[in-house]
Order: structure tokens, then C-alpha cells, then sequence
């Protein structure tokens, strides 16, 4: 009785650890990735087969605002995210104690001053109201975007994270108002004008060369990056994927989907 009790052990023991195996292998070919719907899930939509080739499952968790994919990546319910850029990632560790590392820099999107009521940035009128980013990165990439079109001046140090209050000049006399990036687009009407990110902007049919009064520049630190959790950076499927987004086939899709300059692929 007692032998064919530790038979039936040994047996249930071996299955489980034949199902863990197979688990396993099937975590390690499943790539599962958070993304802002355009561009960053349109593009990886365009890899997704030829990942499917070397064996790999894209899975592609579409998100539509700029917190809980962190949240998402940090908590291991996702194995990468692409949405942010390296100065959001950064932010986001230091303020909420994520340990997120960039395993590659993808594309730039180039930040826009845009208006539905003006037709050039000298055309905008004193006390005029421009709507900015409320995120910390994102606020200070606006406000540095405005001063380098000449609109203010912000104190010396101020940096990558300035908010209104370190605004030294202010001639003429712009209010500013703090909204969730996502909603900017929807809020162009109700302002004089917006600094709207190209991820939101896209969706909104606004192109920066296009619609935008002034834009970012093509040098911007701003790199859209893939960030997964520290010490997986070169997991096989983690490398795989940036290669794959940095292929031929990535780079024909932007030329042809953004003719004109609203996704800038980096080197």
C-alpha cells in the first residue's frame, strides 16, 4: 500500500513539474506589452507577425493614459511598456519607487504649440490662456517648449520638471492651465492654445509639421523608449523586440503612415 502510494507521489510530481516546465516556455515565448493606441500600438501591431516568426506571442495592452501602464509593468502584469519617454520613466521611479529601465530608445514625437483660434504665435494675445501638460516631465518639456518660442523665461536651474512658478518673465502675461495630457486635444476649443503631445496629438488628426505654431526640435532628449523591470533588459524576447522595431519593416511603416514628421525614428 505505502509503495503504491509513493508511486502516485512520484508521479503527480512529475507532471506538475512537466506543466511548470511547459508554463515556463510559454511565459518565455509570450511577449506582453503596454502601449498609447497611436503610434506606439500601431507600431508594434506592424511586428507582430514577424516577432510571430521567430516564435514569440506579441501581446499588445492598449492604454489611454500616462499612469497605470507603469503600474501595470512595475506590478508584473506586463513584460515591457512603450508609450513614455526617458525623462517620464525617470520621474515615475523616483516618485512612486519603480525600478524601470530603458532597454531601448524607439522614435521621437515632437511636442506642438497648437491653436484653433490663432494662425501663428504672434498672433496670440496678451493674458492669452495656453493649456499644458499636468504631468511633472511632461509640464516642464511644455513650459522649455514656450520659452524656447520666445513666450517666457524660466529661472536659471529650473529644468526638465519646471512648473509655472519658475517662471523669472512673463511678457505677455500668459495663464496657464494644468491639464492631463490626454484631455488636451479635447480642450484645444476652450483655450487660446495647447502644447499637446504627439501621441495625443496624432489620434486628434493634429500634425506638428502641419498644425503645430511652433515645434520641438528634431534634437529633443525626448526619446520614446521600451521600459521593462530592471535585470530583464536583455531577456531574449525583451531584445527581440527592440531589434524588431528598429527593423526595415518599422521604418517603411513611419515613412509611409508619418510622412511628415510626427514619429522621428532614432539611431
Amino acid at each position: 500500500m505505502k509503495k503504491a502510494i509513493a508511486l502516485v507521489l512520484v508521479a503527480l510530481l512529475a507532471l506538475t513539474s512537466v506543466f511548470a516546465s511547459g508554463a515556463s516556455e510559454e511565459d518565455a515565448n509570450v511577449i506582453k506589452v503596454g502601449a498609447t493606441p497611436d503610434p506606439h500600438a500601431a507600431i508594434l501591431n506592424v511586428i507582430k507577425d514577424d516577432l510571430a516568426a521567430e516564435g514569440y506571442d506579441l501581446q499588445i495592452v492598449e492604454f489611454t493614459d500616462y499612469v497605470t501602464p507603469n503600474e501595470a509593468l512595475a506590478s508584473g502584469e506586463l513584460d515591457a511598456n512603450y508609450f513614455q519617454h526617458l525623462p517620464y520613466m525617470e520621474s515615475a521611479n523616483a516618485e512612486r519607487g519603480y525600478d524601470l529601465v530603458n532597454a531601448g530608445g524607439i522614435h521621437i514625437e515632437p511636442l506642438a504649440v497648437y491653436s484653433e483660434k490663432y494662425d501663428s504665435l504672434d498672433a496670440i494675445p496678451d493674458g492669452a490662456t495656453i493649456a499644458i501638460p499636468n504631468d511633472p516631465t511632461n509640464e516642464g518639456r511644455a513650459l522649455l517648449l514656450l520659452q524656447s518660442a520666445g513666450f517666457i523665461t524660466l529661472s536659471e536651474g529650473a529644468g526638465l520638471e519646471a512648473v509655472p512658478a519658475d517662471i523669472a518673465d512673463n511678457p505677455k502675461n500668459l495663464k496657464f492651465s494644468e491639464i492631463e495630457a490626454a484631455s488636451l486635444p479635447r480642450v484645444l476649443p476652450d483655450v487660446d492654445a495647447a502644447v499637446i503631445n504627439g501621441n495625443y496629438a496624432i489620434p486628434a488628426g493634429l500634425i506638428a509639421t502641419r498644425d503645430g505654431l511652433y515645434v520641438e526640435g528634431a534634437d529633443s532628449p525626448y526619446v520614446n523608449v521600451i521600459a521593462v523591470r530592471s535585470g530583464h533588459e536583455n531577456d531574449a524576447k525583451i531584445v527581440a523586440l527592440v531589434d524588431a522595431l528598429r527593423g526595415e519593416k518599422v521604418q517603411e511603416y513611419v515613412a509611409e503612415r508619418y510622412p511628415n514628421g510626427e514619429v522621428i525614428l532614432v539611431d
